[in-house]
């Protein structure tokens, strides 16, 4: 299995950390932050079923810009054989 080292930035942990605090945020926003946050200080890596979710996120128009975010920071943690 081939890991990927990325880890999330300070800007993206920073905005995660804001996402799950904010009681309005949704279940989605709020899992991607949650897997943003796990990846910022180790080696781990976007899991498969995180790394769907992400994809679509990313393609679908109904999120804001700072989901997308997240999600796009997620997905570039994923492993690269996938």
């Amino acid at each position: 299995m081939s890991n990927n080292t990325k880890k999330t930035s300070g800007k993206i942990s920073t905005q995660a950390a804001k996402t799950l605090s904010n009681k309005n945020s949704s279940k989605i926003a709020k899992s991607l932050a949650a897997s943003a946050l796990a990846q910022s200080r180790n080696k781990k890596q976007t899991g498969a079923e995180m790394e769907d979710l992400a994809s679509k996120v990313i393609k679908s128009s109904k999120y804001n810009n700072e989901t997308r975010s997240l999600a796009g920071s997620v997905l570039s943690q994923s492993n690269k054989k996938r």
